[in-house]
């Protein structure tokens, strides 16, 4: 007889809502196949011994400067207010790496042609001698233990990018398994009581990819990114009953886990099923383990002062980022923070007044980003974790408006920092203008394949039958940044 304090509604919702983001790690530990005969999927083992456990991805919504970031131009401030055309560096006007462009809208986000000065000053940082604008100064105290690989490219210049740096597909040729969901996909959890991937921050709007930034799109909704809030007592939004007492939550998931037993015992040998039934155990599990992760007024003083929860302007991502460091010493293997997002383009779109927009951004972050990676060294666990901080692209050397700079494809910078990684090093660089990546090149998908190798997962095993990839969806590892 159906427990009459659990309705419909909530029976359904349950049953049906829950059940494809926690299933994949169950069935996955349990060497669940979705087709035994034909195919086997991945079984949660590294192809090869790897580097890491786990990443942490952050993830800078709108598109940040590179050249008053970790790639710092003197000449535009030499040139500043000339053409181009007028500079010793007038043939990136010409160069082929500019026809590799897949607009949305032809023509919308031109080559910006008069120079820009720097809008902030650059100092060398640590032994390494790194350097970096003033608007980082905490990065930049991290610069000893971080790899900057300052030759990105990308081929969108409009938001889609922000979808594309994820899945490694321009928007035009629609969604594609992200980077996250590839890691889901191939290992699944190290925690039965969490998921794999968690997603922090409010995600990618609908304009630049949405849910699809953290999809599993053909992989199914199982290995998409969970989204959870920072908020001890409403941490898990999807999860029905949230008003309930947990003794009647527990007699949903009971009951629910009856029925489908009495499925198992009509069908023995459906391993769906008996996935099914632990899919529901682990979601009231995650109503204790989740909110124990969130309780972050355990941490002690010193530590949430590193983070910056003891100011205005950095609680919210230094949140963000201690939610990230303990809930990747908990077991989660991908966990994927969201900064800027504002329902558009993002927060970081400095199209004009770039002097107004990003230095109180960079404030916002600085500080919470260092504190991660120096808390994960402190702790002995950045050996075995992967931080990644990047964003769609970054901002012209050219003007745009009134002193802001348009989105900038063509080169851009990103940095990684832990296990396997190389501290203190630069790879790859732009022109003398911040133009065009020019030496050691590498598309979005090279920091794929990069994670991937160091997480021990070969990309070309984890193809499905039916799904063809194409070569440049695989990437190729920076080998010359690894350890």
């Amino acid at each position: 007889m159906l427990n009459p304090s659990v309705d419909r509604r909530s029976f359904l919702h349950a049953g049906m809502g829950f059940a494809g983001m926690a299933l994949g790690a169950m069935l996955h530990r349990d060497g669940v196949r979705a087709d035994e005969d034909k195919w086997a999927a991945p079984d949660g083992a590294p192809h090869f011994q790897p580097k890491i456990k786990r990443v942490i991805w952050l993830f800078m919504v709108g598109g940040t400067s590179h050249v008053e970031g970790l790639d710092p131009k003197p000449m535009l401030d030499k040139y500043d207010g000339k053409s181009m055309e007028e500079t010793p560096f007038k043939t990136a006007l010409d160069s082929p790496h500019l026809k590799m462009l897949r607009e949305f809208v032809a023509g919308r986000h031109k080559v910006r042609p008069k120079l820009m000065k720097m809008q902030a000053g650059w100092k060398k940082y640590g032994k390494s001698g790194l350097a970096v604008s003033d608007w980082w100064p905490h990065v930049g105290g991290i610069a000893d233990d971080i790899a900057v690989v300052r030759s990105m490219w990308t081929t969108d210049n409009d938001h889609g990018a922000q979808l594309q740096f994820h899945t490694g597909r321009h928007a035009l040729e629609g969604p594609y398994p992200t980077i996250g969901s590839w890691i889901r996909y191939g290992l699944g959890s190290l925690n039965d009581d969490l998921p794999s991937f968690v997603v922090l921050g409010k995600p990618l709007a609908d304009c630049c990819g949405g849910q699809a930034g953290h999809g599993g799109n053909y992989l199914g909704p199982e290995y998409s990114g969970v989204p959870l809030l920072v908020d001890a007592k409403n941490p898990l939004p999807f999860l029905p009953g949230k008003a309930q007492s947990a003794q009647k939550q527990r007699e949903q998931f009971d009951l629910i886990g009856q029925l489908n037993g009495i499925a198992a015992a009509n069908s023995p040998d459906d391993p769906n099923i008996r996935a099914k039934i632990k899919s529901y155990e682990l979601a009231f599990k995650m109503q204790t383990a989740v909110p124990d992760i969130m309780q972050l007024d355990r941490e002690n003083a010193e530590t949430r002062k590193m983070y910056g929860l003891d100011q205005a302007e950095t609680k919210d991502f230094g949140q963000l980022c201690l939610a990230a460091r303990r809930m990747s010493e908990k077991g989660v293997r991908f966990v994927q923070i969201f900064h800027g997002s504002n329902g558009g383009a993002g927060a970081w779109d400095a199209h004009a007044e770039i002097l107004k927009n990003h230095p109180p951004l960079c404030k916002q972050v600085d500080q919470p980003i260092a504190a991660l990676v120096k808390d994960l060294k402190q702790r002995g666990l950045l050996d075995e974790t992967l931080v990644v901080w990047g964003s769609e692209f970054g901002r012209t050397p050219g003007a745009e408006g009134s002193a802001g700079r348009d989105h900038h494809p063509y080169g851009f910078s990103i940095w990684m920092a832990g296990g396997g990684v190389k501290k203190g090093v630069v790879h790859g660089a732009t022109d003398e203008l911040g133009f065009h990546a020019v030496e050691d090149r590498h598309y979005v998908t090279d920091l794929h394949a990069t994670v991937l190798q160091l997480l021990g997962l070969d990309p070309r095993k984890l193809a499905l039958p039916g799904r063809k990839r194409l070569e440049i969806d695989f990437g190729k590892p920076m080998s010359a940044i690894l350890a």
